[in-house]
């Protein structure tokens, strides 16, 4: 049954089946969704729109809205916590209603899985950009195929594939960055909660969105030092030469082509190719930006090492002008708080590295603790579940291995 009501009385928990007045003017990229998300309220309450649809059917309708916003007001706790903390734990972003989805696996359960489909994945993306060097059509089935395991794997766990994909060497790193922005692009899209064909769409945007870069020499992607003006302009072209390639092998899908040619655009208006601003960029490309330069300063550079997992999602935090808000707050939940791999401190003193989320809580995964800040020496190997009530520690924040000369932490927890 539908009602429209003032958006003074919209509250968490109704669905909102349509906003009066133009869609421009409304701060949302779904028509229909029910409203589960604290900042959302505020958006919608500060914008210009005066009468939202609801949906009672779907949702609360007015006076049980009022009823739960009078309980949670009164049991709510109030606690402070890190930025990219609030971040992920803030209320979940609207999403239907769940579908079958594979029995979740742990993370050393996926791990032969997914290092069978980074190979095949690798020959296969390898073989795509010689392809288009020569000139030759881009097989888009064979690339579908390649997002199918993509996303299987990452419905099993999620963390698995991302985290092993980002171990890729600074030779591969042009191929296996695509394979990273599939993964990662259908790990956001599940968290988004997009439909089963925008995942795929998704999925096989980030695998073909630097497809461009087959019209590029690898002596200068693969370029040790600082590029020129001139090889930085060449570079720059990628999206656009990309976006061509696409079109001339017959892939005219939209989100494809979109976020091929506008995944280097900023909010701010400060991208590339066409300098788009905030909601000139649609979603597909607001996800391929946040995707592509994750894994671009997590990954070893032929010009740089990458950065720790956890420290890029902070940096990326800060860059309030490059990235959709929401999106990235979308972002930070796929991959978790603290991401597979990152090192961090605990409580206890002891240093240790993210081995596997906890379906529990992004905010206690499975840890390996190896290290004691206090003596400054190694310690035995411990698996520590932070969720397990017998845990008896937590979490201080992120830390940086070369602070404590620490080489091996991709070691610790990938065998």
């Amino acid at each position: 049954m539908l009602k429209t009501v003032s958006t003074k009385q919209v509250r968490l928990g109704m669905f909102i089946q349509e906003l009066k007045g133009a869609w421009i003017d409304h701060p949302f990229w779904k028509k229909a969704f029910k409203l589960e998300d604290a900042a959302d309220l505020t958006k919608l309450q500060k914008s210009v729109i005066k009468e939202v649809v609801i949906d009672i059917c779907k949702g609360l309708d007015v006076a049980e809205a009022e009823a739960e916003a009078v309980v949670e007001a009164t049991s709510m706790p109030k606690t402070e916590v890190p930025a990219v903390v609030a971040i992920a734990e803030s209320t979940p972003l609207p999403k239907p209603a769940p579908s079958p989805k594979p029995k979740r696996v742990t993370a050393n359960e996926e791990r032969a899985r997914a290092k069978q489909i980074i190979n095949a994945s690798k020959q296969a993306v390898t073989s795509m950009f010689s392809d288009a060097r020569m000139g030759k059509a881009i097989k888009a089935e064979a690339a579908m195929q390649l997002v199918d395991d993509i996303a299987s794997s990452v419905s099993r766990n999620e963390g698995a594939l991302l985290s092993l994909v980002r171990l890729k060497n600074k030779d591969d790193y042009t191929y296996m960055h695509s394979v990273a922005v599939c993964a990662l692009m259908v790990a956001l899209s599940n968290e988004l909660g997009l439909s089963e064909a925008e995942t795929k769409q998704a999925g096989l945007a980030g695998l073909l969105h630097d497809i461009g870069k087959a019209a590029i020499s690898m002596d200068v992607l693969n370029k040790p030092g600082a590029l020129t003006d001139d090889e930085f302009a060449l570079v720059k072209l990628h999206p656009e030469r990309g976006h061509a390639l696409l079109i001339q092998a017959n892939i005219i899908d939209e989100v494809v082509l979109d976020v091929c040619l506008h995944h280097h655009e900023k909010v701010s208006g400060m991208g590339y190719p066409h300098q788009l601003k905030a909601d000139e960029i649609s979603l597909f490309a607001k996800m391929g930006a946040v995707c592509d330069v994750y894994d671009a300063i997590t990954s070893n550079r032929p010009y740089k090492a990458g950065w720790e997992p956890g420290v890029s999602l902070q940096r990326m935090a800060q860059w309030a002008d490059h990235f959709d808000d929401r999106v990235f707050k979308a972002f930070v939940k796929s991959v978790g708080i603290y991401p597979i791999g990152s090192m961090v401190k605990l409580k206890s003193g002891r240093l240790a590295v993210v081995v596997d989320q906890s379906p529990k809580s992004l905010l206690t995964p499975i840890l390996k603790v190896f290290f004691s800040t206090k003596s400054k020496t190694r310690l035995q190997v411990e698996v520590l579940d932070l969720s397990s009530p017998s845990a008896q520690d937590s979490i201080v924040g992120h830390e940086s291995p070369a602070l404590w000369g620490i080489t091996d932490v991709d070691k610790l927890w990938a065998q």
